[in-house]
């Protein structure tokens, strides 16, 4: 058959991967969830170990993915409804979780009007494709996230309709405005809010203001969209992400359910009619089953709590436990990219000791992500820790411990 050949090929291309280090490790297989106990927050347990794990890798930074409330919030959508919306929004799959979060998370991020997607990514994608054209030009970060990579390949922009600033370089981004071509309808600016390897944020109201110096010189002006995933819910003093935290508002925010919020699903806020557009025009959108009503309704649940005293106490533990680790890391003598975000970077800047650090705190019980060659540039190999609400004082002493003890 066929598939035997083409297993063949297929084999020797995963090879090439393991060769040149870029191949993925075995996927790790969460089996149980332990409660928080004493001073110490939750722990995991892993298939094939008897260690008890600390996430420090994960998204869910405000910890609210165990939260009574989202639990009990899906469990009484999903009895309503049942598990599965049974069509895509446009065949009867549309759902009043659906219109009622949509509502919700445009309410939260100040904005009109709101859709959702099954992800960030997936909104990224469909963003690109509902407010292309031929006459509009893209420009980026160079570290943006790969969906808004991708947006732009699967949107058909051609090169010479796109530019790369180099990261948080607004010199650079003028120079990518200069260069936009003669007759060019609209030009969109987007970057990443949170950069997620890094922990930095972009500078959106120094973004705005050079924007709005060249916005007459096109037909429909130039556009700014931010897809602040890592930002929204855990960045600014109530958690609405970059935007807050700048005290300035781009045009478009694309965000996800996934991260601090605890849920899933990702979406578009901005004005009533370019939400339409989208609704209209966006594939990924169109042709894909949406969220199901038990991941609306937690996600509906999530924002609430995020937008209340409980959401701001958890917001305040997880800023001083970001801060008791990055105070940690510099008593230590160790390098990182400043900066208030959880998304907290060990600066190794070597392939071999990274990935041996990698495997002494997993041996000792702790969860993180290593970045090496060739991933990232010889020089920059990197561990990225996150921090997340549930975290205790005494679990980032531990790991704090960790890192001091090791050789």
């Amino acid at each position: 058959m066929s598939i035997n050949k083409l297993d063949i090929s297929l084999a020797q291309e995963l090879e090439v991967l393991k060769q040149e280090g870029r191949a993925k490790a075995p996927e790790r297989i969460i089996e149980q969830y332990l409660l928080p106990k004493g001073e110490k927050g939750p722990r995991y347990k892993l298939v094939g170990s008897d260690n008890e794990f600390i996430r420090l890798n994960s998204n869910s930074y405000l910890s609210l993915s165990n939260h009574p409330e989202l639990e009990a919030a899906a469990d009484k959508a999903t009895h309503a409804f049942g598990v599965g919306p049974g069509a895509v929004r446009f065949i009867d799959g549309t759902f009043i979780h659906h219109d009622q979060l949509e509502k919700r998370v445009a309410r939260f991020v100040e904005k009109p009007a709101a859709k959702i997607f099954n992800s960030a990514y997936t909104s990224n994608c469909g963003l690109a494709l509902a407010i292309s054209n031929n006459r509009t030009h893209w420009i980026g970060d160079q570290l943006n996230h790969n969906s808004i990579i991708r947006a732009m390949r699967i949107s058909n922009i051609p090169s010479v309709n796109k530019g790369i600033f180099k990261h948080n370089d607004m010199a650079d981004l003028k120079r990518c405005l200069e260069e936009v071509a003669p007759g060019m309808d609209r030009v969109v600016v987007i970057f990443d809010g949170i950069f997620s390897m890094r922990g930095d944020h972009a500078p959106i109201h120094e973004i705005n203001a050079i924007c709005k110096a060249y916005d007459s010189k096109f037909k429909d002006g130039v556009i700014t969209v931010v897809d602040d995933s890592h930002g929204m819910g855990a960045y600014g003093e109530t958690g609405r992400g970059t935007a807050e935290f700048c005290n300035a508002a781009p045009d478009i925010i694309v965000g996800t359910f996934g991260k601090a919020f605890g849920v899933n699903g990702g979406f578009i806020a901005a004005s009533t009619t370019l939400v339409e557009a989208i609704r209209q025009k966006a594939d990924t959108y169109i042709y894909t089953n949406p969220l199901s009503v038990a991941d609306c309704a937690a996600a509906i649940k999530a924002i609430d709590i995020c937008d209340s005293d409980e959401g701001l106490a958890l917001l305040k533990n997880l800023k001083e436990r970001t801060t008791q680790f990055r105070q940690g890391l510099e008593r230590l003598g160790k390098e990182s990219i400043p900066g208030p975000h959880p998304v907290v970077p060990l600066m190794v800047r070597d392939t071999g000791k990274t990935h041996d650090l990698v495997k002494y705190l997993f041996d000792h019980g702790v969860l993180v992500v290593g970045l090496t060659f060739p991933v990232v540039p010889k020089g920059d190999e990197t561990i990225r820790f996150q921090i997340n609400a549930c975290h205790t004082s005494a679990d980032i002493e531990y790991v704090i411990e960790l890192l001091n003890t090791f050789e």
